[in-house]
């Protein structure tokens, strides 16, 4: 009797409760939509680049992986170890390991970021039987970015006599724009990571990283937690990025403020440029990078220029000015030289954070803007062409005799 008021006892409290005991699967949060970004994986231009390179099989792969696991920590280690992969994948293809997997040129840097985007549309989608948590499904992407970018792989032989050199790269933008866009600053990143270039002073060997074009990554510290460990081990470092066309530019200052354009995302961001202590923030920070001699050597065929001009409100103004040499004392910035989008904050972030590492008069580092990658003329519709492919090796090739420049004057 005892017994059956017990069991009569659990299920009037089953009825009552509308049997919502929680499980693994009932706590999870239902799988979020693609973004924006993700979303633009459809068009017939990405779906072209992916099958031209072998990189369409990337995402199924990871497809498969995450099918295969049966917990969330094997989940991690799935996608830890895809997303790694794919970089390598990247590197080898850029540098002329292994198999092209297509007639697509080996310097694209599309492949990295379409495939990508199929990898993290996976996993935002993956809806597993054991269940994912908001927390544990950013977990999982932010462990597939850094792997896919190459920022968690960084590292430089033990020893001396090799100097380290440092290099950041980024993501295709504006491509509701045109679609079809190649980054020539992730190309760059591709082709030189791990490589190593001889100097008048001995070897160099150079590691690179690939960043987002999206607002919040870098309101979340991207740049900071792949850079942080490095900078006090490195020789020289540099951010680079898509700039003006026809010319190179060394950029002189930095400026603290985000001008609002939309990123890879369609998200705009108006205002000072979020860090950590914004009480000690400065309005403005500097290139170390030797400019002077950058600009005079002869690196390649197109024009490097030490740009010194920058945006801002003068001290007691409200109205911002163009100052064509630079910053004036007390001003608020409102555009460094590489402008207010997300290149000049990679770069004002960067040379921050070497200046609070007490690195300024030790450390050269800075910000080197590309031409535009162009197409040739007359082609609007095709994903590439040989006057693309020539402008996009000639611009790498002048980064690399850029760095042995800033490596042999520092």
């Amino acid at each position: 009797m005892n017994s059956l008021r017990v069991r009569l006892g659990v299920l009037g409290l089953a009825l009552l409760t509308g049997f919502t005991t929680p499980t693994a699967a009932s706590a999870a949060q239902a799988a979020p939509s693609p973004t924006v970004e993700e979303q633009r994986l459809g068009r017939a231009a990405p779906q072209e680049i992916l099958r031209r390179s072998g990189f369409d099989t990337v995402a199924p792969g990871l497809a498969r992986a995450l099918e295969a696991a049966r917990s969330y920590g094997e989940a991690r280690r799935a996608v830890t170890r895809e997303g790694a992969r794919l970089w390598r994948r990247a590197v080898d293809r850029a540098q002329g390991r292994g198999p092209a997997g297509g007639d697509l040129s080996r310097d694209d840097d599309r492949p990295l970021y379409w495939a990508r985007l199929g990898m993290t549309r996976e996993v935002r989608t993956w809806e597993p039987e054991f269940g994912l948590t908001d927390g544990q499904r950013a977990a999982l992407q932010d462990g597939l970015e850094r792997a896919s970018r190459g920022q968690d792989t960084i590292g430089y032989p033990q020893g001396k006599g090799l100097k380290r050199i440092l290099l950041t790269g980024f993501d295709p933008f504006t491509l509701d724009r045109d679609i079809r866009i190649s980054n020539p600053s992730g190309a760059t990143a591709l082709a030189l990571d791990g490589t190593v270039i001889e100097t008048a002073d001995g070897p160099a060997r150079i590691e690179t990283a690939v960043f987002p074009v999206r607002w919040q990554d870098f309101a979340d510290r991207t740049v900071e937690r792949a850079l942080r460990p490095h900078l006090p081990k490195v020789d020289l470092f540099t951010t680079v990025s898509q700039g003006r066309v026809g010319r190179f530019d060394i950029e002189r200052t930095n400026g603290a403020w985000r001008g609002g354009f939309e990123d890879n995302d369609n998200v705009g961001r108006t205002g000072t440029v979020p860090v950590s202590d914004p009480a000690s923030q400065p309005q403005w920070t500097t290139t170390t990078l030797p400019y002077a001699a950058i600009t005079a050597a002869q690196t390649g065929r197109f024009p490097v220029y030490d740009n010194t001009s920058v945006t801002e409100i003068p001290a007691g103004g409200t109205e911002p000015v163009v100052r064509p040499d630079g910053p004036t004392p007390g001003s608020t910035a409102r555009a460094g030289g590489g402008g207010d989008y997300l290149s000049n904050e990679i770069a004002y972030r960067a040379t921050l954070l070497r200046d609070r590492l007490g690195l300024h008069g030790t450390l050269p580092g800075g910000h080197v803007h590309t031409p535009v990658l162009q197409f040739g003329a007359g082609n609007t519709t095709e994903v590439t062409d040989p006057e693309f492919v020539r402008n996009r090796l000639d611009i790498i090739a002048q980064v690399r005799a850029i760095l042995r420049v800033a490596a042999e004057a520092s």
